[in-house]
């Protein structure tokens, strides 16, 4: 939403191991839709979803939607403005505790780039080609810095650390 900060977001927790601190994913997004601007189209005014979710659980959508069944670190959902539904965006937090190398204070700050990359989708950036991924990690890049000054970065508590190794 262009400028606002505000929209109505659902957060669902579909993951056993962590815990999501529902109200920094609130605070990362609206700080993304506050300075939307920065970005060519921003991302579309309406609802937001942002799913937490296993690689089986992201692979089965990734089969099913894009026809590829494999294991992916985000999918974004575009919505219908029509119907005031910015879109979804579904975060395999087992991805970002492999990147992450299984460490707690690393975990938050993978997922919060997963959330940017799907954010950034919705609002028209692209990674297919050479050209389009390197404009989608400059925008990240610009987006995470924005979060970090504004205090955004998401938080998360492992339900049992030992499960991660």
């Amino acid at each position: 939403m262009k400028g606002t900060g505000r929209r109505a977001l659902g957060v669902v927790n579909r993951h056993p191991l962590v815990k999501v601190d529902r109200r920094s994913v609130a605070a990362a997004v609206a700080a993304l839709d506050l300075h939307a601007s920065e970005f060519p189209s921003g991302c579309p005014a309406g609802e937001l979803s942002v799913a937490f979710l296993t690689d089986d659980a992201l692979a089965a959508l990734h089969g099913r939607f894009l026809g590829d069944p494999s294991a992916t670190d985000v999918i974004t959902f575009g919505g219908d403005g029509a119907h005031s539904v910015a879109g979804e965006i579904c975060v395999s937090v087992d991805a970002a505790v492999r990147h992450a190398r299984k460490d707690a204070a690393r975990l938050s700050g993978e997922i919060t780039l997963y959330l940017v990359h799907g954010w950034l989708h919705l609002a028209g950036f692209d990674d297919r080609g050479a050209a389009d991924r390197r404009r989608m990690r400059s925008a990240e890049s610009r987006a995470m810095r924005i979060l970090s000054q504004s205090g955004a970065v998401l938080r998360f508590k492992l339900a049992n650390a030992r499960s991660l190794r």
